[in-house]
């Protein structure tokens, strides 16, 4: 029972995916850093905030803060455009580069126009003949 543990544990897939959720996990601890500490007090010092993550709206006796939000928007932002940028678009030159086009073994009737196999001798719609194509 444990060695079947063992085996699902030792997948490459398995170790794959715990180190890119603490790469993940790092990297999104950068970004969070980089937003909170660089890029909003910049942004709040061109608006005149002294504080980014201190804006907040007070309606009634409650408070709502939506700096914090904004923080956590503009982190979402940056990963997600990091991960499109440096690892699918890439991923997907490199899969179309490797990958072969699929043959199409589908045709059209001439009397229906449906599809059919090109190896057809006779239409599955209309039973029409038809000569097969190799």
């Amino acid at each position: 029972m444990l060695s079947g543990f063992k085996k699902f544990l030792m997948r490459g897939n398995v170790l794959d995916l715990a180190v890119a959720v603490v790469i993940g996990a790092a990297f999104g601890a950068v970004v969070n850093s980089f937003v909170k500490d660089l890029l909003t007090p910049l942004i709040a010092a061109i608006g005149g905030q002294p504080h980014f993550e201190g804006l907040t709206l007070k309606i009634g006796s409650g408070e709502i803060t939506y700096g914090n939000f904004l923080n956590t928007v503009v982190s979402f932002l940056i990963v997600s455009a990091v991960i499109y940028f440096l690892v699918i678009t890439p991923y997907e030159r490199i899969t179309a580069r490797f990958s072969t086009p699929e043959e199409n073994t589908l045709r059209e009737c001439p009397e229906c126009l449906s599809e059919i196999p090109k190896a057809a001798v006779r239409c599955r719609h209309c039973t029409a003949q038809v000569t097969p194509l190799s």
